[in-house]
């Protein structure tokens, strides 16, 4: 019935001021305010969002675009050299992707999945970053 409150809202409202130590936004839905919590209490158990995504977030949040915020690993007119099964492969970092074979590529990993024939990161492909993401 329109007017009467909802209860299950103030239990979201209550759970969000325990699990962030401050109120909601307003407005938002009960839905929403549900989802918040159950990303933040799987954030809690497995470990949250690795530190570079962490960083990029800050960067978006000071106003910047994500192209402009993102780390770049491997500056323009670089030359990155990988072994692969008895191939040694050459890329140039380009202002925008990559080129190798003089073939243009947007990405590290497009190239990593044309060398080995399956999905891989491309920046760790080429030991720029180590397992855990973080810059060699």
């Amino acid at each position: 019935m329109p007017g009467r409150p909802d209860p299950d809202r103030a239990t979201a409202l209550q759970d969000w001021e325990e699990a962030f130590g401050s109120p909601p936004p307003p407005y938002l839905s009960v839905a929403f305010l549900r989802k918040a919590l159950a990303y933040e209490a799987q954030s809690k158990e497995h470990g949250g969002l690795p530190a570079s995504t962490r960083r990029v977030l800050r960067q978006v949040a000071k106003g910047r675009a994500v192209t402009e915020s993102t780390r770049q690993i491997a500056r323009p007119g670089a030359r990155l050299v990988r072994e692969w099964n008895g191939r040694t492969y050459q890329v140039e970092v380009l202002t925008k992707g990559y080129r190798m074979d003089g073939r243009h590529w947007p990405s590290l990993s497009a190239i990593a999945k044309h060398i080995t024939g399956t999905t891989w990161s491309g920046p760790r492909f080429f030991g720029l970053v180590d397992r855990a993401g973080g810059t060699s």
